[in-house]
């Protein structure tokens, strides 16, 4: 019997470090000096003054936290008109906010799925649905990425059971998307539904921001569902479930992050609530954000480097190795440019990468900042990597 009982956590931390996958936590100033291509603020809303003002009234009226779970005193008259105006934005007949992204995932995958049921998860699928699986009671299959008939296949060997096939609609490490139309055709010639995680699509695809699902033309059909989060394109912090009414319903009364978890605070509900709002009014700003990322991805790609022509605000760029990848991403930041950094084992294929997001707000001049940077610093062999992530 070893005597500290975290022993084992010296081991770990040294594997971590000979494999060059150190993470540690990075505080940002309140207002520093670089160009941030590295978060999820889509439609540059996190710090416009409608929004931060928005998010101070809530505060003030309602205070600081929701003061308990969504079925005791976290449901308040703000939360209950985000979520009508939420679904009505995006086409679906009922929606619920929860604290997350995350949190909405979770209440989803485990509430929608039964213990004889079959869960079909794209292969790519983020971390959240990833853990919803793990949680559910049902039989999970894994699914090729992207791919309707691979998926058509794991539902016909098992017939006959309840079944829910979930998918990104556009995957954050390469930000590709996801044939949702197809996908739902299969899912509805067998009887299974559809859940579709729209964190990267909402605010960016679709008419004016509805997101992807609605793009597709399946938003609000009988068999499909939608996650949100309101922490990218609003601007916020929080998530949503969007659906049939008996769904939400379902939900309410079954889902464990709604139950169990204090609901979303006021300045969070009353943020998104605003931004909502506001991309109503200013439906261009989608088309700003597609039109960003095409123009960084058809710059970089020319200078030599290779990436994945991005389906919305996402522009992933290989790497060559994960020590490459990390240093290439500090090297950014020093000549003030912050940019992601994906390594194994966060990205399913093992293919490090940087990843850059695209702002509706980004000037001309910024995108070309960007570029010079992201060419300027790349590590040897970057421009010789190939869709696989091997140098070529």
């Amino acid at each position: 019997m070893h005597p500290d009982p975290f022993h084992w956590l010296d081991d770990a931390a040294r594997d971590r470090e000979r494999a060059g996958l150190v993470r540690t936590l990075s505080p940002r100033p309140a207002d520093g000096d670089l160009l941030d291509l590295a978060g999820n603020d889509y439609l540059g809303l996190t710090r416009h003054p409608q929004i931060t003002e928005a998010a101070a009234e809530a505060a003030r009226r309602w205070g600081a936290g929701s003061t308990g779970s969504r079925l005791v005193t976290g449901s308040t008259a703000l939360h209950a008109e985000l979520e009508r105006e939420l679904a009505a934005f995006c086409g679906f007949e009922s929606a619920l906010v929860v604290a997350s992204g995350y949190a909405a995932n979770l209440a989803a995958v485990t509430a929608l799925s039964v213990r004889d049921g079959l869960i079909v998860s794209d292969a790519g699928n983020h971390a959240s649905i990833v853990d919803g699986c793990r949680l559910s009671r049902a039989e999970t299959a894994i699914s090729a990425h992207a791919d309707p008939e691979a998926v058509g296949k794991a539902l016909d060997a098992h017939p006959g059971r309840p079944a829910v096939a979930v998918t990104d609609s556009v995957f954050s490490v390469d930000g590709d998307a996801a044939p949702l139309a197809e996908l739902a055709a299969v899912c509805a010639r067998r009887g299974a539904a559809l859940l579709v995680d729209d964190a990267h699509g909402f605010g960016v695809l679709g008419d004016g921001g509805r997101g992807a699902v609605h793009a597709a033309g399946i938003a609000g059909a009988r068999g499909v569902v939608a996650t949100v989060t309101l922490s990218k394109s609003l601007g916020s912090q929080g998530g949503a479930v969007l659906g049939p009414a008996r769904v939400i319903d379902h939900l309410v009364n079954t889902a464990r992050t709604v139950i169990f978890d204090t609901g979303l605070a006021p300045a969070a509900a009353g943020a998104a609530l605003a931004s909502l709002r506001l991309l109503r009014d200013e439906p261009g700003r989608a088309d700003r954000v597609r039109t960003a990322a095409t123009e960084l991805y058809e710059r970089l790609t020319a200078g030599g480097l290779t990436a994945v022509r991005p389906d919305a605000a996402v522009v992933s760029v290989r790497a060559p190795a994960p020590e490459a990848a990390l240093r290439w991403a500090a090297d950014c930041r020093a000549a003030g440019l912050r940019v992601g950094c994906f390594r194994p084992p966060s990205v399913p294929d093992g293919i490090s990468r940087l990843r850059l997001t695209a702002r509706a707000d980004l000037t001309q001049q910024q995108i070309e900042t960007a570029v010079q940077i992201v060419l300027h610093t790349a590590p040897p062999g970057a421009r010789g990597v190939s869709q696989n992530g091997l140098a070529s």
